[in-house]
């Protein structure tokens, strides 16, 4: 570690997500960027250039070798993230990897065991977690009783650099995999059973993706507790804009849904994690038979914008750090949402339902 007892961090990949982290480590006192890593030149120095000059490299191992960081930061796509956090670990350095950790259990169980044995620091970008908004749609919805019943999907209607984006990430996993992982571990925290079974459908609805590839699909859990919960995912050009954004969980007492912020176009990545409000509606009826209550309409007006949900995100990275954090229940989570995510796409592939 640096003599002035900050972190000195590595930032592997420059698109929106490492963007986004790079500038939390900018505002993070506690953090130092020792260097930008990036396939593409315009990427990296671009921002480089927004945040005042840092070092740029091309080159994932070299970057490693040269800056010798405390900390590194992978950006990347999904199919490169179990060999860059694997060398990362190696030379000593602790982890913030984007989700998800890996495309296998088996390499994330085997990162996990790594991260352990040495000593050092893995932690997965679950944006939701730290999401205040989503944090108190979780409380709520434990306070429905059981069984629940979760609906929520985040369909994006692509094209151009979105869609080229969408492409890259469907070479190793489709829609349901890569960000299903965020909305199946809000279904295991809200539930706190333990899931049973996962089933999924998929269908190709395009000829610029693999054909052993899907653009859209849907999984559906059971949990011991009797609870159920259905996620959607499609990617494209000719996707719907209609009910994209889902949000919603039913009790016996009543349900909470989250209402979305704004009119933005389904692929806006900031839209994807900013909320207009909650609204809770109690099943409770009076002598009448008519509710009893009106809805109740909770404000999220304050929430942090993605910016500052990658700033929460990185407090906690460097918390974990620097207060020799136990992360074993995070990545205990990160590693069984993957799993349920990967038996959905199997799933898809066989037609059956799956065992978990």
């Amino acid at each position: 570690m640096a003599g002035n007892s900050h972190i000195r961090v590595l930032v592997v990949g420059c698109g929106h997500m490492g963007a986004s982290h790079a500038r939390a480590y900018q505002q993070i006192d506690g953090f130092e960027i020792v260097g930008l890593v990036s396939r593409t030149p315009e990427s990296r120095e671009a921002l480089s250039t927004s945040l005042g000059g840092l070092p740029t490299f091309g080159d994932y191992k070299s970057a490693l070798e040269q800056t010798n960081p405390d900390a590194v930061s992978i950006n990347t796509y999904p199919d490169t993230h179990f060999e860059y956090v694997k060398m990362a670990l190696e030379v000593g350095a602790h982890v913030f990897v984007e989700k998800p950790l890996a495309t296998t259990v088996d390499q994330a169980e085997e990162l996990v065991k790594l991260a352990a044995e040495l000593d050092r620091k893995l932690v997965v970008g679950y944006i939701l977690r730290v999401h205040p908004a989503w944090a108190k749609f979780v409380e709520i919805a434990r306070t429905l009783g059981k069984p629940l019943v979760m609906r929520m999907n985040l369909n994006q209607q692509s094209s151009g650099a979105q869609w080229h984006t969408h492409k890259q990430l469907m070479r190793s996993m489709s829609p349901i995999v890569d960000c299903g992982v965020h909305y199946v571990d809000i279904m295991c925290m809200m539930t706190g059973s333990k899931p049973v079974s996962v089933s999924a459908i998929g269908a190709r609805l395009t000829e610029e993706v693999d054909s052993g590839m899907y653009n859209y699909g849907q999984l559906q859990i059971r949990f011991e507790d009797d609870s159920v919960g259905w996620y959607e995912a499609g990617w494209g050009p000719m996707m719907s804009e209609t009910a994209f954004f889902i949000k919603d969980v039913i009790g016996p007492k009543g349900c909470v849904s989250i209402s979305d912020a704004t009119t933005a176009a389904s692929d806006d990545v900031e839209g994807h994690t900013k909320t207009g409000h909650l609204r809770l509606h109690k099943s409770d009826t009076d002598a009448d038979g008519k509710f009893a209550h009106k809805d109740q309409i909770i404000s999220t007006r304050d929430e942090p914008d993605h910016d500052g949900l990658c700033c929460l995100e990185q407090e906690f990275f460097l918390d974990a750090i620097l207060s020799n954090k136990d992360l074993s229940a995070h990545l205990r989570d990160a590693v069984n949402s993957l799993k349920i995510v990967l038996a959905a796409d199997r799933s898809v592939h066989t037609g059956k339902t799956i065992a978990l």
